[in-house]
């Protein structure tokens, strides 16, 4: 019976390693593969670790001294020396892997991410420079396909993917914020144009963006409808003016709307409600100071003009 041999095994971005005892280089590749999460099926080339020479003759791997490290290799990986490397973006130099102008196929390279990836790929900072919709297209991307693409692990692109989401959510809130800002303006602009020429009471209509189409048998923007059925908490990405309109609607007309069964839908509905309750606290407490600084600011010119007035009778007497 054949000696069994220590030895260690690594995949490609030698993030992963395991020892192991093995008797020959076939139960190398068996227990290497399973260890390495790869599929039996696939062919795998074990080299040297430490300088990439194949090993495929039996007799070679047995004189190999104990505690040699090989690394398994798919049919696109090549192997490449260890680099060492410094600040940030190290971890995503150790992930890539050299691609030949024909490992990315052709479907691939005509997808209308790929472009994005490749700018990804040459310089990261380009994500503050791309539009919610490249971001989106990113999000959106097969991830074994955009890992190829730029020549990540598919965990790096699922980090990278996560990234970008975060980013669009950031912006969403950003845009919310200014949503809140318009709609205070807005409000304070009325309040004034009321105070100085009174006209007929009640609230405006709400101008409809241009651009967004109306679902005519919900009444709903086809936004509105993307952002509550597709997103996480979507009540934080809604303007005001459509929580009200959700929250309005009720949890039966809801029901019908979205497709849900009644215990999501109350849920949604009472987050809509939750939501809409604190801008509008918002709201009012903006609305408070304002008048706070407008009472301030009332005060003290007149008590500017009782000054000039006793100014001026002292120089009359004068």
């Amino acid at each position: 019976m054949t000696d069994r041999k220590p030895c260690k095994v690594c995949n490609f971005t030698r993030q992963k390693s395991y020892g192991l005892v093995v008797p020959s280089l076939d139960e190398l590749k068996a227990k290497g593969c399973e260890f390495l999460g790869f599929s039996p099926s696939d062919p795998v080339t074990v080299v040297l670790e430490d300088d990439g020479t194949i090993v495929e003759d039996q007799a070679y791997f047995l004189c190999l001294p104990v505690n040699t490290k090989f690394m398994l290799l798919h049919e696109k990986e090549t192997w490449s020396p260890l680099r060492r490397m410094d600040g940030g973006t190290a971890w995503m130099a150790r992930d890539s892997m050299l691609l030949e102008s024909d490992a990315v196929d052709a479907s691939t390279a005509e997808a209308p991410w790929f472009d994005l990836a490749q700018q990804l790929k040459q310089d990261l900072a380009s994500i503050i420079l791309m539009s919610e919709a490249d971001l989106q297209m990113l999000v959106d991307a097969p991830r074994p396909e955009l890992a190829l693409a730029l020549g990540f692990q598919e965990k790096k692109a699922e980090d990278l993917q996560e990234t970008l989401q975060r980013v669009l959510d950031r912006r969403e809130e950003e845009r919310q914020s200014k949503e809140l800002l318009q709609l205070y303006l807005k409000a304070a602009d009325k309040e004034d144009r009321q105070q100085e020429e009174p006209s007929q009471g009640g609230a405006g209509d709400v101008d409809v963006p241009d651009g967004m189409e109306v679902d005519s048998a919900s009444g709903f923007m086809s936004r509105t409808l993307m952002v509550l059925k597709g997103k996480t908490s979507p009540e934080t990405r809604l303007s005001t003016e459509d929580l009200q309109m959700v929250v309005s609607r009720g949890v039966e007309a809801m029901e019908q709307v979205l497709g849900w069964d009644r215990t999501k839908t109350s849920a949604l509905l009472q987050a809509c409600k939750a939501e809409l309750t604190k801008r509008l606290e918002q709201i009012q407490a903006v609305q408070s100071i304002r008048s706070n600084t407008l009472v301030d600011s009332s005060q003290q010119s007149s008590e500017k003009s009782a000054e000039q007035g006793v100014k001026t009778a002292a120089q009359g007497s004068n």
